[in-house]
């Protein structure tokens, strides 16, 4: 029973899991000591799409550079070397909006 639940759950996340296939740090393997703010063209495999720090769990990086990288960030988003938020996109009748606005303004002219 335990065996058909963890393939259940493996398939819902898309990709098999594979305890052979290990994440290895960028850092650790490049061997820079250091991570430094001003390199924050390298950050973008660390950052997602919507200008978020990516967790060590997707991007393999040990404990000791993700603090690091973490404030290496922050301080090149401080200095706006890197956007806090990244470039809305137009929306198309997706989440959120002004949708409801339209009725407020309505019912106060009343």
């Amino acid at each position: 029973m335990p065996a058909t639940k963890s393939k259940s759950r493996d398939k819902k996340r898309g990709k098999p899991f594979d305890p052979s296939r290990r994440r290895f740090c960028h850092f650790c393997k490049e061997k820079i000591d250091e991570v430094d703010y001003k390199d924050y063209t390298s950050f973008r495999r660390f950052i997602s799409d919507r200008g978020k720090i990516k967790s060590p769990r997707t991007t393999g990086t040990c404990r000791r550079h993700q603090r690091q990288l973490a404030t290496a960030i922050k301080r090149a988003r401080e200095m706006a070397l890197l956007p806090y938020v990244a470039e809305p996109k137009p929306a198309e009748g997706g989440r959120g909006g002004r949708r409801g606005r339209r009725d407020r303004d309505r019912s106060s002219s009343d």
